[in-house]
């Protein structure tokens, strides 16, 4: 006890001396949010030195070996190290797909090269991800997949791989700098069996993209098409027509990231958000006070979630479970902040409204109920494999 609250006190004392005032104000719109990459463009300095700092530190990912530019923590030190950073209302300091969803299946399933190669990069904010899983024909029923991925061989590059198909909803994949991609190497083979965890640069030759509007008018989504791209043979994570697995390992890291958005950006209660507005209010003021009790049980389970999950011990559906309950928190959220704002809430395009923020957030949720796993596959996730029902 007494070496974490050394810890605590260093950390405090670390974090307020390095983290820039800047840092330290919510997080207002996309541009606010630091996603790193080869070709990064930062809104300020401080955004770019507090990047630096932590990724230094390592603190960008604080729990990761430090072999791999992790700070090399315990679940313990990096709880006190979140616990620090909220304090101060510091931002995070990379977001990165890199890190939420490659990172731990490169440490599981990848080899000591690919880890020695990648994990830095993600970890200093060097390279930038998106993710090649929903096809046209293949979104909840992914193991369908169709991109095709084959052997083949030329003088200049000998071995390789060869890439031919098209995935759909890449968030990103007009900014990544690389793709973690599912490909079907064996179409004899049983659906889940036929299936490769490849990955590869998105400037390779052949590799193209187009955006996806949606319903908000604005879209991180693309649909990305690959046309005989070839990837180097060493590229591929786990074991050939073994990629499922590494898949599925990989679905459970995505579906906590999400989870997270039921926990909402700035830790502010809704009551204490609106509390201008509700006074003549009263059935409001009663939702949004069920709501904010709602919010503190789904924090407290998060916390819980996420020290069984560092410690190896969270049940394999629990992601399920999470994800859906912060999918639910967060559309909820949103749907209350509509209500309380009035007719406001309702501008598109003002100066007044920020160009349309309440009312294009509050559109943008709705996709969460379909992203990584619609709501209804993780309902029945969990009626199968946490309540056990029979016949689900």
């Amino acid at each position: 006890m007494t070496d974490l609250e050394t810890f605590r006190r260093d950390t405090r004392s670390w974090l307020e001396a390095n983290c820039p005032p800047e840092m330290r104000e919510p997080v207002r719109d996309e541009s606010d949010a630091c996603w790193g990459g080869r070709n990064a463009v930062f809104k300020n300095g401080a955004q770019k030195r507090w990047m630096e700092v932590m990724a230094e530190r390592g603190w960008t990912v604080p729990d990761w070996p430090s072999d791999y530019g992790g700070g090399g923590l315990s679940a313990a030190e990096t709880k006190i190290l979140r616990q620090e950073m909220a304090r101060i209302n510091a931002r995070n300091p990379l977001y990165s797909f890199g890190i939420s969803m490659l990172g731990p299946a490169l440490l599981k399933y990848g080899t000591e090269q690919q880890k020695k190669r990648f994990l830095p990069e993600i970890a200093r904010g060097e390279i930038r991800w998106c993710q090649g899983y929903s096809e046209p024909n293949a979104g909840s029923d992914l193991a369908s997949l169709q991109t095709k991925c084959e052997e083949a061989y030329d003088k200049e590059r000998g071995d390789h791989w060869l890439v031919k198909g098209q995935k759909v909803w890449t968030s990103y994949a007009d900014k990544a700098d690389w793709i973690f991609c599912l490909v079907r190497t064996d179409f004899k083979a049983p659906k889940h069996k036929g299936i490769s965890f490849l990955l590869f640069d998105m400037a390779s030759q052949g590799v193209s993209t187009k955006p996806i509007l949606l319903i908000s008018g604005t879209s991180p989504f693309c649909e990305t098409f690959f046309d005989d791209v070839k990837v180097p043979k060493d590229q591929v994570v786990g074991e050939v027509n073994k990629g499922w697995d590494v898949a599925k390992y990989l679905l459970g890291h995505e579906r906590e990231m999400i989870s997270g958005m039921g926990l909402g950006g700035s830790g502010e209660s809704l009551g204490a958000a609106f509390k201008d507005r509700l006074a003549d209010d009263p059935l409001l003021r009663a939702d949004i006070a069920r709501f904010d009790v709602d919010a503190m049980a789904f924090r407290a389970m998060s916390e819980r979630f996420i020290d069984e999950l560092k410690a190896g011990q969270a049940h394999p559906a629990q992601p399920s479970m999470m994800k859906y309950a912060g999918t639910e928190l967060n559309k909820a959220r949103h749907e209350l902040a509509m209500a309380a704002a009035g007719s406001g809430a309702l501008e598109w395009e003002s100066e007044r409204s920020s160009g349309g923020k309440s009312a294009r957030e509050w559109l943008r949720t709705k996709a969460n109920s379909i992203e990584g796993g619609t709501s209804e596959i993780q309902l029945g996730i969990i009626a199968k494999h946490i309540l056990q029902l029979p016949g689900a």
